[in-house]
C-alpha cells in the first residue's frame, strides 16, 4: 500500500478532518472576544481571548427587513421559520410568548407538536435533530417554561446536537423587577448554550434569528437560545431604525497557514498509517455529523485494512457486521475494542473527543501508541479475530424457559427479529443499564439509527427523543429501549404520541430498580441498596390509558411471540419485559482504571 493512496483518501476527507480539528480547538462552546461598541442586544457570550471561532461572519443586509415593516414580532418569527425551512416546531405556550403563538395559529407551513412538559419538548427537538441533521426548534414561555429546558440544552451541548430555543420574556420595562414569571434565562443558560441573546428591539429580531440558526448548525452543532420580551414579540415593526450594518458575531478570518498545516498533517498521518503495525480507527459522533462521514470512514478502513471501533454516540457510523468492526469501546465496550486500543501503535481518531468514559484513566490509555516503524497488519487483524472469539459480549442465559428473563435476552431477540431490516429502524434509549445492553447486543449497521443521551446521561431522554425521531423520520420504525427508572421520568409524553398520531414503540425492561445505580452499589458499596428500589405502576394499564397497546412478558418461552407482536403492531405500542434485577452490565472498566483492567463478570478474566 502506498502512502500516496492513503494520503489521497485522507485528502478526500479533509473537510471532515478539518471539522474535527476545529471542534477540538473550540471545544464545546462558541467562544470569541467581545467586540468594541457592544450594543444593547449584544449576545451574552463569555469572553475568551485565547480561543476564537474560525467561521466567517454572517452577513446581514438591513434592507432585507423592509418586507417585515408593518408586521408584529410574532409574524416576523413565522416568516423567518419559513425562510429557514423549519418543518416542525415543538413547544408549550404561556403568557409571555402568546404573541408568537397567536401569529402561528393555524399556520399551514409547519407542524406543531405540543408536549406534556417543556423538558419533553426539548428532548423531542433533540431526537428530531439527531435523525434529520436539521436543528430542532423549541418555543416556550418565560420563567419556568424556559428553565424547564435547561436540561435538554445542556444535553444538546454535550452531544453536539443543533437546537434553537425561543423563550418568552416579560416586557423590557419589567425586566429586573421580579415580575411574574420573570427569569434571567440568558444568564442561566449561558453555560449550557453555544450562544444566547435577548432581543430588546423588534428591528433586531430578524437578524438574531438568522444568527441563531447559523450558530446552531456551524462548527460543532449545539443549542442556542433567543429570548423574546413580550413587547418585542407583540410589537409592530414601524421602521428599520438604526440597524447596524456590521455583523455582530466576532470572528477571525481564515489563516492560509492553517490550510498549509492541515496539508502537512495529512502527509504525516498517511505516513504513520502506512507504517503502522497495529493501527486502530477510533470514530465518534463527529463522523455522523458530516454527510460523507460514514462513507469516508469505510474508505479509509478498507484501503488501510484498519479495524474500527466507535464511541456510544458513534454507533452506526461503521457496519458492525464487517470483520474489521471492533464494536463500541469504553467503560462498557467490547473487550477486543479496549484491548486493541491499549495495544495499538497508531490511533486514528475521527470525530471523537476522548471522553472519560472512553479513555478511562488517561495515564493508562493506549500506552502502546507511538510512531510505528514496521510494515504489515495481517497479524494484527488475526489477533483481533482471536480476541473476538475469546471475549464476546456474554451473559448467562435463563436456567429454563419459564425462568425470569435476563434483560440482555430481550435485546438479542429484538436484534434477531430485525436482522434483515436494520435500514428501516431507528433505536432510541433512555439512560441506564438498558442503554448499554442495547449498545452491546444490537448490531449497528446504518448511520442515524441510534439516538441516545451520551455526554450528560439524561434519564428520561428516551420517550420524548423517540417521538421527535419519529416526527423527523416518519418512514422509519422507531423503537425506544428503556428502563423502568428512566421511562418513568417522561412516560407522560406517550400521550403526546397518541394525540399527534405518532406510532412509536416502547420496549420497557422492568427490573423494579434503578439498575445502573444498584450495580455500582453491588460492586463498590457492599451491596447496600440505598433508595434504588422502585414500586412501579402497572405499565400495561398505564400505556393503555394513554392510547397505546400494552403487552407484557416475563419468561423466555413467550419472548419471541411477544416481540413479534410488538414489532408487527402498526400503532403505538409498549412491550413490558419483566427482568431479573440482579444482572450487571459487563464488561466494565471501573472508574479510574485503564481499559485493560476490565471486569468481565461471571467468573471470567482477561489473560491476554
Amino acid at each position: 500500500m502506498s502512502s500516496i493512496a492513503v494520503r489521497n483518501t485522507l485528502k478526500s476527507s479533509k473537510k471532515l478532518l478539518a471539522s474535527s480539528i476545529t471542534t477540538a480547538a473550540v471545544q464545546k462552546r462558541w467562544k470569541a472576544t467581545t467586540p468594541v461598541n457592544m450594543s444593547q442586544t449584544q449576545p451574552a457570550v463569555k469572553e475568551s481571548p485565547k480561543v476564537k471561532s474560525t467561521q466567517g461572519p454572517l452577513k446581514h443586509d438591513p434592507s432585507s427587513n423592509e418586507k417585515f415593516i408593518g408586521m408584529t414580532g410574532g409574524q416576523i418569527f413565522h416568516e423567518k421559520m419559513l425562510e429557514h425551512g423549519v418543518e416542525v416546531v415543538f413547544g408549550y405556550p404561556g403568557g409571555a410568548i402568546l404573541p408568537v403563538y397567536d401569529a402561528i395559529h393555524d399556520s399551514k407551513h409547519f407542524n406543531f407538536i405540543l408536549p406534556r412538559h417543556e423538558q419533553g419538548g426539548g428532548h423531542m427537538a433533540e431526537g428530531y435533530a439527531r435523525v434529520t441533521g436539521k436543528p430542532g426548534v423549541l418555543l416556550v414561555t418565560s420563567g419556568p417554561g424556559a428553565t424547564n429546558v435547561i436540561t435538554p440544552m445542556q444535553d444538546a451541548l454535550s452531544d453536539g446536537t443543533p437546537m434553537v430555543v425561543f423563550s418568552g420574556q416579560v416586557p423590557t420595562s419589567a425586566i429586573g423587577t421580579d415580575a411574574f414569571q420573570e427569569a434571567d434565562i440568558v444568564g442561566i443558560s449561558r453555560s449550557c448554550t453555544k450562544w444566547n441573546v435577548i432581543v430588546k428591539d423588534i428591528a433586531d429580531l430578524s437578524r438574531r434569528i438568522d444568527e441563531a440558526f447559523y450558530i446552531a448548525t456551524s462548527g460543532r452543532p449545539g443549542p442556542v437560545l433567543v429570548d423574546l420580551p413580550k413587547n418585542v414579540s407583540g410589537g409592530v415593526l414601524k421602521s428599520l431604525g438604526n440597524i447596524s450594518k456590521t455583523h455582530s458575531l466576532p470572528y477571525i478570518r481564515k489563516d492560509p497557514s492553517q490550510t498549509a498545516a492541515l496539508e502537512k498533517s495529512l502527509d504525516i498521518a498517511a505516513n504513520m498509517i502506512n507504517k503502522a503495525k497495529r493501527p486502530v480507527i477510533y470514530a465518534g459522533q463527529g463522523i455522523l455529523s458530516h454527510p460523507d462521514g460514514p462513507r469516508l470512514l469505510r474508505e479509509i478502513s478498507d484501503l488501510t485494512d484498519t479495524p474500527v471501533t466507535t464511541t456510544l454516540l458513534g454507533l452506526g457510523a461503521y457496519d458492525e457486521t464487517d470483520h474489521k468492526s471492533l464494536h463500541m469501546l469504553g467503560m462498557h465496550g467490547s473487550v477486543y475494542a479496549n484491548l486493541a486500543m491499549q495495544r495499538a501503535d497508531v490511533m486514528i481518531a475521527l470525530g471523537s473527543r476522548f471522553d472519560d468514559r472512553v479513555t478511562g484513566s488517561l495515564p493508562h490509555f493506549a500506552p502502546a501508541a507511538k510512531e510505528a516503524s514496521r510494515n504489515g497488519t495481517g497479524g494484527w487483524i488475526s489477533l483481533i479475530q482471536t480476541w473476538k472469539a475469546k471475549y464476546p459480549f456474554y451473559y448467562e442465559p435463563e436456567s429454563s424457559p419459564e425462568a425470569l428473563l435476563k434483560p440482555q435476552s430481550a435485546i438479542v431477540e429484538l436484534d434477531r427479529q430485525l436482522a434483515d431490516r436494520k435500514d428501516e429502524v431507528i433505536i432510541a434509549t433512555g439512560v441506564g443499564q438498558h442503554q448499554m445492553w442495547a449498545a452491546q447486543y444490537y448490531r449497528w449497521r446504518y448511520p442515524q439509527s441510534f439516538v441516545t443521551s451520551g455526554g450528560l446521561g439524561t434519564m428520561g431522554f428516551g420517550v420524548p427523543a423517540s417521538i421527535g425521531a419519529k416526527v423527523g423520520r416518519p418512514d422509519k420504525m422507531v423503537i425506544n429501549v428503556d428502563g423502568d427508572g428512566s421511562f418513568s421520568m417522561t412516560a407522560m409524553e406517550m400521550a403526546t404520541a397518541a394525540e399527534f398520531d405518532i406510532p412509536v414503540k416502547m420496549l420497557l425492561l422492568n427490573n423494579n430498580f434503578q439498575g445502573m445505580v444498584r450495580q455500582w452499589q453491588d460492586l463498590f458499596y457492599d451491596a447496600r441498596h440505598s433508595h434504588t428500589g422502585m414500586k412501579n405502576p402497572n405499565f400495561v394499564k398505564l400505556a393503555e390509558s394513554m392510547y397505546f397497546r400494552g403487552i407484557r412478558v416475563d419468561n423466555r418461552r413467550d419472548l419471541p411471540s411477544a416481540m413479534k407482536e410488538f414489532i408487527d403492531e402498526k400503532g403505538p405500542v409498549l412491550l413490558e419485559v419483566v427482568c431479573d434485577p440482579r444482572e450487571h452490565v459487563y464488561p466494565m472498566a471501573p472508574a479510574g482504571k485503564g481499559l485493560h483492567e476490565m471486569v468481565l463478570g461471571y467468573g471470567r478474566k482477561i489473560d491476554d
